[in-house]
């Protein structure tokens, strides 16, 4: 018991150390003045405000050149955004970015704050630091993403999960459903797994909010919008894509992450359908699979997996998980320039960090229903040998 003891302490030690080095490397890279994927959005609300397409590439859309990679990132968000990113454009978008940024971080700290009043324990502080070292965080604040409000939303409604408070929950991974559509996977499972409230809860706002467009807009912009994510295929080899798709695309054969994404879907339909697991479970299982199974499941969305860490932190493979989602971007990014082979495993460190992830749920919830299996075996005996003992004898 002591030696655990001091392994964690030891371990907790090297990566609160690790975790201040990544955020000495994040820091200076906030003072790029680029507008980077803020001015993409800053261009779709323009062109929403003049009627022309938001899924196009304007002047401020953001051009990526590295070597062996190039590629447009217009915007890439459903056709709410377009009505969303109209915000964006109230000021001079340098010193709007700015502002976003401290809303975002605010956001953030937020989501951190309930994790850690939840999850309460002597590895409270190694968390806190950890959590803003994570590679995606500080990418997300460079690029002027909108990944940190949803991640407070995803948090809140995990949270809310756990106290059984359906609707409030349901609202909340609707909302987040609406911006990042991959995220249907988690009302999915929800719903196959029995816990209905929830589901059609975060359906139905889905639903209202996905009709705002529709309401200003017409129909169009879903066909605009359908288009540019159908011809959108390059970005998958990115080696910040941490999906299957990314990993196959890497390993030159991009189809079998098609086959991977899906079969874990339906792998994890199957699963909730017949077991009904409990509501962490499943919800941990959905979050994961919306980013190995979407086309990009960017170290950004990495984010959203807090609340699963953190309920299995104490598993070591989850700390292996939590070492390497703090590599900085940087780093990755600079495999570009190596071999294949490289790019494969250095290069995709994201991508396998997830895959160690799911392996380990896995295998938590195989050995949770070889236990139960074994209970209610135990609990069968059991009840055969009272009803023989409670037996009259033979006459």
């Amino acid at each position: 018991m002591r030696l655990a003891a001091a392994a964690r302490w030891i371990s907790g030690i090297a990566l609160v150390v690790l975790s201040i080095l990544a955020i000495r490397a994040g820091l200076p890279r906030m003072a790029d003045g680029g507008l980077w994927d803020f001015g993409s959005f800053v261009e779709s609300g323009r062109a929403a405000r003049a009627g022309s397409n938001p899924y196009g590439v304007y002047p401020l859309t953001l051009h990526v050149q590295l070597p062996g990679f190039e590629s447009w990132n217009p915007n890439l968000n459903p056709p709410i955004s377009a009505l969303i990113f109209q915000l964006f454009d109230v000021a001079d978008p340098r010193a709007v970015l700015r502002v976003w940024r401290w809303i975002s971080i605010l956001f953030y700290g937020a989501a951190v704050l309930l994790l850690l009043r939840r999850f309460q324990g002597p590895q409270a502080p190694v968390i806190a630091v950890w959590a803003f070292a994570l590679a995606g965080f500080w990418d997300t604040l460079l690029l002027g993403q909108i990944y940190l409000p949803l991640v407070f939303a995803t948090v809140l409604a995990w949270l809310l999960l756990e106290r059984e408070e359906s609707l409030w929950a349901g609202v909340l991974i609707g909302f987040v459903v609406a911006i990042k559509p991959n995220f249907l996977v988690w009302p999915a499972l929800l719903f196959l797994s029995g816990h209905r409230p929830v589901a059609l809860a975060a359906a139905g706002t889905a639903a209202v909010i996905s009709a705002v467009p529709l309401a200003v807009y017409g129909p169009e912009i879903y066909h605009q919008w359908l288009e540019l994510v159908v011809s959108d295929r390059e970005r998958a080899f990115f080696l910040t894509n941490a999906s299957f798709a990314g990993l196959a695309a890497r390993a030159g054969v991009p189809a079998l992450g098609i086959f991977l994404g899906l079969g874990l879907l339906a792998g994890l339909a199957a699963w909730a359908y017949w077991r009904r697991p409990n509501v962490v479970s499943v919800s941990g299982m959905a979050l994961l699979a919306a980013l190995l199974a979407s086309p990009l499941g960017w170290v950004h969305y990495t984010l959203f997996l807090l609340p699963v860490l953190l309920t299995h932190w104490h598993r070591p493979a989850i700390r292996v998980v939590a070492l390497l989602l703090i590599i900085p971007v940087p780093f990755v990014i600079d495999q570009f320039t190596k071999t294949t082979w490289i790019q494969f495993t250095i290069g995709s460190v994201y991508a396998w960090a997830l895959v160690l992830c799911l392996a380990d749920l896995i295998a938590v919830e195989w050995r949770q229903n070889r236990q139960d299996e074994t209970e209610n075996e135990a609990s069968g005996r059991s009840s055969l040998l009272s009803r023989i003992r409670k037996s009259p004898p033979a006459a």
